[in-house]
């Protein structure tokens, strides 16, 4: 069965805190909740499906539904793999809505590292003990941040990616972060000060990584006749795919992410290849994960990354792809450390023409926006799905 075009996304909502020292990961859910229903019309009544992944707190969508005052609900999912849950959500919730099992799902995410202090990528997570990974790799105290580093340091060996390179994909960011009021990192940023700003794991500099951020998220997703009736602009669900990658026995190879498998999937299921892409939401919790994603979804061969993303090419109104218009996670935010969700809500914001003017592409009807949960350097997760404005 295809998922083209059997639900919509009606609404989108990012909440513009960055750091929420006076409120809690539940009452940021709920704010994302009520803001994402308010965008597309409706309210708590109309939602009969309700998806959240691991930020949610409690014993997630038992503990959120409860919390949320969800009355009606007759579908739950809380699937998780990291920080592409919240795609792999939309085409499950599709998948539900084509099945008959709910007619509205709402998919939230919320989370509060920066205001809890966590250094989510040079600090040793130490897993749970039953975890079968946990004893192979935790007495090796990897971080995300070194982890990431051997993913570029290999794509740099293999195909002679430099820094400069991967320095691009943060210029871009930050010439989208400047019109983004809510934006962490408003600066433009120089390639020059990007690679002399301190190394944190090399190859990998500050301002290759991340911001650290609260915050969250929240979208509804619906039947195309709701949608329709509602007014607002209609967003459709083109194609979707989903992969796990990991370490396959020791078959590992860090040049490439499970991108490579969700990315064709979804593009065969909508019927467009990556070069009718007008946008692109690619994940960015560090450069490299940019530049690889890129590859494995087909925008460049394997190993040009670095002369893809560079000159601009990723700067809208100036480059063939414009990405992540909002700052993304390198400048933006990176809310409960999980950038998915917002990477769908910049989608849908460039295929509404809702997105700053500086920064909108013309006449936006087709979109891709891609997430990966875990490390790419170990075992992730990875969605992809095509989204389209009728």
């Amino acid at each position: 069965m295809s998922l083209r075009g059997v639900a919509c996304i009606a609404g989108a909502y990012e909440h513009p805190t960055r750091k929420a020292e006076d409120k809690s990961t539940a009452q940021l859910h709920a704010e994302v909740a009520i803001g994402a229903l308010r965008d597309a019309g409706l309210t708590r009544a109309d939602v009969d499906g309700y998806f959240c992944a691991g930020d949610a707190p409690g014993m997630g969508p038992l503990s959120m539904a409860d919390y949320l005052g969800l009355n009606r609900l007759r579908h739950l999912d809380s699937t998780d793999i990291g920080g592409s849950s919240y795609l792999l959500h939309v085409a499950h919730a599709a998948e539900a809505i084509a099945l008959g099992r709910c007619n509205i799902a709402l998919i939230t995410l919320a989370g509060r590292p920066r205001s809890e202090g966590v250094a989510t990528g040079t600090t040793p997570r130490a897993g749970s003990p039953a975890q079968p990974d946990v004893q192979f790799e935790y007495p090796y105290g990897i971080t995300v941040a070194n982890l990431y580093a051997l993913c570029a340091q290999r794509h740099m060996h293999e195909y002679g990616t430099t820094s400069e390179q991967l320095a691009w994909i943060k210029v871009a960011a930050s010439h989208h972060a400047q019109h983004n009021e809510h934006a962490m990192l408003r600066k433009v940023v120089t390639v020059e000060e990007v690679v002399n700003s301190p190394l944190v794991a090399d190859p990998l500099h500050r301002l290759d990584c991340c911001v650290i951020s609260d915050g969250g998220g929240a979208l509804v997703v619906t039947r195309p006749e709701i949608a329709r009736s509602l007014a607002r602009p209609v967003v459709t669900l083109r194609g979707a795919g989903e992969a796990v990658k990991h370490q396959m026995g020791g078959q590992l190879d860090l040049t490439y992410t499970g991108a490579r498998f969700s990315g064709p999937r979804a593009f065969e299921e909508a019927g467009v290849t990556p070069a009718d892409i007008q946008y692109a939401s690619i994940y960015d919790s560090f450069t490299i994960t940019v530049l690889l994603q890129l590859e494995d979804l087909g925008f460049c061969e394997k190993g040009q990354g670095g002369r893809f993303v560079a000159d601009g090419n990723l700067i809208s109104g100036v480059g063939r792809l414009p990405f992540n218009t909002d700052g993304g996670g390198l400048c933006n935010n990176h809310p409960a450390n999980r950038g998915g969700m917002t990477k769908v809500i910049e989608a849908v914001r460039q295929l509404r023409g809702e997105a700053h003017p500086a920064v909108q592409v013309p006449n936006c009807a087709l979109a891709l926006a891609h997430g990966t949960g875990g490390t790419i350097g170990t075992r992730h997760g990875s969605a992809t799905l095509i989204l389209e404005r009728e």
